[in-house]
């Protein structure tokens, strides 16, 4: 996990649990719905050429865990297949989409956002925050 010190400590703050050397391979659930994640557990590798050392999986080392909602957090530039298949959401000339700052609330009734598809590249810090922000709004709008 690349990261600054402060951006964990951030993270930790905000009730982030934080599990190393883990892998997702499977989000599991039944007709839309998710209902748990199945992780593989690493172990460090050799270093490489640049002296980092890689993660490698352990075998057989999976385990189940129960979740309702993953957060897929594996860029920092706005994908823009989710803007160009949804031509109601109002977007900035970078491509993000534009939002209710307080709320996350979206030009779509209904539909929130957050994190980097509304900011461009920052920390996971920021993200958390504005997702819970974004959860009480959708508890209100619900």
């Amino acid at each position: 996990m690349p990261a600054r010190s402060e951006e964990i400590a951030h993270a930790l703050e905000e009730g982030v649990h934080i599990r190393f050397l883990i892998a997702p391979t499977s989000f599991n659930g039944a007709e839309g719905w998710l209902s748990s994640v199945t992780i593989q557990k690493m172990q460090l590798g050799e270093p490489d050429a640049d002296g980092r050392a890689r993660p490698d999986p352990i075998q057989g080392a999976f385990e189940t865990i129960d979740a309702d909602v993953v957060v897929v957090a594996i860029g920092n530039a706005p994908n823009p297949l989710l803007t160009k298949s949804t031509p109601a959401l109002t977007t900035s000339p970078w491509g993000t989409i534009e939002i209710n700052e307080e709320t996350g609330l979206t030009s779509i009734p209904g539909v929130f956002a957050g994190g980097d598809i509304t900011t461009g590249s920052a920390t996971e810090v920021l993200a958390l925050a504005a997702g819970r922000r974004a959860a009480a709004a959708i508890d209100d709008y619900l």
